[in-house]
Order: structure tokens, then C-alpha cells, then sequence
């Protein structure tokens, strides 16, 4: 539709997604079509995508029209205020065929070291112009927040846009998937679309081919794994599928216990969804070639690897059973978990049993918040053997000795349960002593050797950043591993001169973004995992 030309009352329908005319970021639903008491005239109800943009909640004068979202996110508007969208090709145009005027171009310069305006040409600006105005030429198009609602007849697409891979369609009014067809259909070479917020609709009943899409990304458009089982079998060669934010509470496998085919797909993004079991996510452990599985800010509460010897409490029987011709989770390299609610170590330990994970994220769970009970970065590294990759910061060698050493040595001053029941709480406390020769007995004068038992010294450095504390260099020195941080307080004020101040301290680890409030004044080095080469940060209460 010609975005000059007035649209009538005809031109909307209840269910249609629309734009406000003018502002196609402001995308909404149309919810009513028809009088409003008190005002003459046909108008439009509509119940907008964002909160916040609309006035009531589709009420007027004590008459409900429609139910909103909420309580502010509807509005009735005039039919020549709204747009109900364009074509694809119209938005190309809009888009890349647009010249800047000449009112426009005499404000772009820059001032010379005279003081003289000199035009800018902006990186070779007509040769850019020109090859984007020759649309077959583009590899990649974005056409975000353009109104697009019609996919245009595909055989014009196709001479258009003869060699287009790429295609973003960002917050569009696109909500048919037999539209979504044409539109690959028009551009045989198209391998990634973006589709996010737009308002997809539930039923499929005409299955796009989306033969040549290797990426394909769905991010808060509704979509929920129910469509994804549908679309399957006309996705032969996805590698990505991006499903972030569609309030998804169930994988639905269609005809077995864990989703089958995908045998391309390498990455699935499943972050800001609400999955609260790890029952749901074992039903993807089959997929052969998944690499990342992306499940940020969802409320999995525990987790562990699917072995049918192994029944889980609160599992489902039927998950107990999986293939044997396939090792679950069999090429996963990367789980990002953060924010979610783990909070127990038994369920950070089940990581080990996944054959090839070395990138894992547990940033934002209570088991990784130290003011919840949760544990420092050096535990996890200890307790998982293969990872490379932490909260987003490389694992590097010096890293993972240094905090395997200092988890021995923590367990070894707090436990004090027979050795089975040490072995169970910390499975690999035996290996880790082995690996690094540290014996059990205390050390006695004079012995060499392995390492023993940590009452002996450690070489800490100590580093003043308080700011009334002025400059003062960094001091090494050797104490005792069962120096209480109450005591290694009354050190520091002795060792920096520090008078009427009150000193607090910080352990700072490799990797970790911030350094961990040593707040226990009667709590040992040796407890809160201070090893040799630790630094303490040396503060000052505000």
C-alpha cells in the first residue's frame, strides 16, 4: 500500500498488524473496528506491542471495546493515523534507494584549519549509492521496522534480489507464514532470516519451503516449539535457530520422547523463555550435531546428564530410555546457563558427564552468588575437569592448578566425615590430591617432597585501595594458611601504617570481573581457598 494514500475503514480487520502512520516502531494489533460512544466516525483499536504506548486498556467511558494486554497499552486511533504496511520491494526502496537532498548534503562538512567548510563525501557515497540501487548486487539487506506486510509477487523478488543471503525483517508486520514462503521462494539464495517481532501466527496450514535457510532466527514472534516441529522438515539444512523471548514452557516432540531431525543444527537459542525443568531440555540431548545450547534467564532449578542407569528423582521414566545408539548431548560443546535458580553442586558436578562440554555459564544462579551461600569461581573450575571456557573468561593452565590446589586444600580444612562421605560431596577431591601430590599428614621439619597439608605458609600479596590510604607498594608476604581474615586485618594496619582507618578485604581471582568480600573475621585463609600467588585487596570503609 502507498504510504500517501489514505487508507479506509475497509483496509482493517481485527487480528491485522499495523504501524502507526509515520513511526513503524510503533507496532501493534488491531483489536476493534467501529464506533466509539461520544465521537462520530469510524475508529481503530488497537492494542500496541510496547507498554506504555497506548492510554487505557481498551475501555472507553466505562464500555469495554476489547481486552488489552494491560492497562496501558491500548489506544483508538483514526484510519488515516494508521499503516497497514507495505511490500518488501516498497520497503527495499524506501530503504536503499533514498537521496539525501541538497538542504542535506550543505549541512554535512567539516570546518578546515582555516576555518573554511569543506564537504564531506561520505566514504565514496555515490559508489555506494549506485551499487545498492542495483539490487542485484546485494548479498545482504536489512529491512527492519519498515512495515512490511506483503511479500510482493515472488518472481519480481527474484529478479530484484537475484543474490541476497542475508535478509533482516525485524519488527514488521509480517504475521502469515504462507507469506514467509513467498518470500524465501522469491530469493533463491537467501541462507539466514531474521524474523524477530514480528507476530507470527499459531497455525501453520501451509508449511513454508525454507530449503536453502541455514539460520533462522524467531526471537519474540510467539513461535513456540510446537510451530518448530511443523516447520521441521522444510528446514533440511539449518544450522542456527534463535527462539529467544516466546514464552516457551515445553520442548513437544511430535512422535518420540526426545525431538528428532535437525540433523544440520549446530546452535539453539532457547535464552529468555520460561523452561523450569531439565526433563524439557533432555528431550533435545538426540540432536546429533548441536554444539550451543543457549539457555539464559529461563528457571531450571537443577540439572544432570541423561543415563538410563541412573533414574533421577523427579525425572520422567520415559526419558530414562534414551537411544543407546547415540551418546546424549554427544557433540555439545557450549551450555550457557546463566540466570536461572541453580543452587545446588551435585547438579554443577553432572557437567562432567557431558562427552565434549568445555564452555559453560553459571553467572546469575544462587549457586554462583557468594552473598546467597554460593561458591567462588575457583570451586568451579576445580570441580569441572574439561572446562575451557567459565562465565565467558578463558580457564587458562596456571588458572585451573592454582584453583584445583586451593579446592584441596579447603576441603581437606573443613571436612572432617569419613572418606566416602567426603568422596561423595567432592568427587574429585581423590583425583585432584593425586594429580597434584598433596598428602594428608601435616608436614613435619625439614620434609620435601609433595605437597602437604596446608598449615604451612603461603605467599600472599597484599594491595592498598583505599583512597585516604595514599600510595603505598604492593608487599608479599609469607603467613600461615590458618591466619583468620581478623587477624590478617590487624596485619595490615601494622604492615601499611594505616591509622583511624578500618581496613576491609578483597580476594581478588583470575577470570572473576569482580574481587569476593572476605567478610568473616573468623573464617581462615585456608577456608575461604587463599592459595599461594593470592592478592588481597586492602580497602577502607566508606
Amino acid at each position: 500500500m502507498d504510504p500517501n494514500q489514505q487508507p479506509s475503514t475497509d483496509a482493517f480487520q481485527v487480528g491485522q498488524r499495523v504501524h502507526f502512520a509515520g513511526q513503524p516502531r510503533r507496532v501493534g494489533t488491531v483489536k476493534y473496528v467501529g464506533p466509539v460512544e461520544g465521537y462520530s466516525g469510524i475508529w481503530v483499536g488497537v492494542d500496541w506491542d510496547a507498554d506504555g504506548e497506548g492510554k487505557h486498556d481498551g475501555s472507553h467511558n466505562g464500555v469495554s471495546h476489547f481486552n488489552a494486554r494491560g492497562p496501558k497499552t491500548a489506544s483508538f486511533a483514526r484510519p488515516h493515523n494508521l499503516s497497514s504496511g507495505v511490500s518488501l520491494l516498497e520497503a527495499l526502496e524506501a530503504r536503499y534507494r533514498t537521496t539525501s537532498t541538497k538542504e542535506e548534503e550543505d549541512e554535512m562538512y567539516v570546518l578546515s584549519a582555516r576555518n573554511q567548510k569543506v564537504s564531506i563525501e561520505l566514504v565514496g557515497k555515490d559508489k555506494i549509492q549506485d551499487k545498492l540501487s542495483r539490487y542485484e548486487e546485494l548479498t545482504s539487506g536489512s529491512l527492519s521496522y519498515l512495515g512490511v506486510s506483503l511479500p510482493g509477487s515472488p518472481e519480481h523478488v527474484s529478479s530484484a534480489l537475484p543474490n541476497l543471503k542475508e535478509l533482516d525483517l525485524t519488527g514488521n508486520l509480517l504475521a502469515r507464514w504462507e507469506d514467509v514462503g513467498i518470500i524465501c521462494e522469491g530469493l533463491p539464495a537467501l541462507e539466514a532470516l531474521n524474523l524477530s517481532n514480528n507476530a507470527l501466527s499459531p497455525d501453520i496450514t501451509l508449511v513454508p519451503q525454507l530449503s536453502g535457510i541455514r539460520v533462522l532466527v524467531l526471537n519474540h514472534t510467539g513461535v513456540i516449539w510446537k510451530q518448530v516441529e511443523v516447520l521441521k522438515d522444510s528446514l533440511p539444512h539449518l544450522e542456527e535457530l534463535h527462539l529467544m523471548g516466546n514464552n516457551i514452557r515445553e520442548i513437544t516432540p511430535v512422535s518420540a520422547t526426545s525431538v528428532q531431525g535437525f540433523n544440520s543444527l549446530r546452535l539453539l537459542n532457547l535464552e529468555n523463555n520460561c523452561l523450569a525443568t531439565w526433563d524439557e531440555i533432555i528431550k533435545l540431548s538426540q540432536l546429533p550435531s548441536l554444539e550451543q545450547l543457549l539457555l539464559n534467564n529461563n528457571d531450571l532449578s537443577r540439572l544432570w546428564y541423561p543415563d538410563s542407569a541412573t533414574p533421577r528423582e523427579g525425572s520422567d521414566n520415559a526419558y530414562e530410555t534414551l537411544e543407546k545408539s547415540f551418546k546424549p548431548f554427544n557433540s555439545l560443546r557450549g551450555l550457557i546457563l546463566g540466570g536461572n535458580n541453580i543452587e545446588d553442586l551435585e547438579s554443577v558436578d553432572s557437567l562432567n558427564s557431558f562427552p565434549n562440554l568445555t564452555d559453560i555459564r553459571l553467572s546469575e544462579n544462587p549457586v554462583a552468588d557468594l552473598g546467597e551461600g554460593g561458591v567462588p569461581r575457583f570451586v568451579f573450575i576445580a570441580r569441572l575437569a574439561k572446562v575451557e571456557i567459565f562465565n565467558g573468561s578463558e580457564v587458562s593452565p596456571r588458572e585451573r592448578k592454582d584453583s584445583e590446589i586451593r579446592y584441596v586444600r579447603l576441603v581437606m580444612s573443613k571436612s572432617h566425615g569419613s572418606p566416602e562421605e567426603i568422596n561423595r560431596l567432592h568427587p574429585r577431591f581423590t583425583e585432584l590430591k593425586k594429580i597434584h601430590g598433596i598428602e594428608d599428614e601435616r608436614p613435619s621439619i625439614g620434609s620435601s617432597g609433595p605437597q602437604k597439608m596446608s598449615s604451612g605458609l603461603i605467599s600472599i600479596s597484599l594491595k592498598c585501595v583505599g583512597a585516604s590510604m595514599g600510595e603505598k607498594p604492593t608487599l608479599v608476604k609469607k603467613l600461615p594458611a590458618t591466619t583468620t581474615v581478623g587477624k590478617l586485618k590487624n596485619l595490615c594496619e601494622s604492615f601499611f601504617k594505616l591509622k583511624s582507618v578500618k581496613p576491609l578485604l578483597f580476594l581478588q581471582e583470575e577470570g572473576s570481573p569482580l574481587p569476593t568480600l572476605l567478610e568473616d573475621d573468623m573464617a581462615s585463609l585456608i577456608e575461604l581457598g587463599v592459595g599461594n600467588g593470592s592478592t588481597i585487596l586492602v580497602d577502607e570503609f566508606s
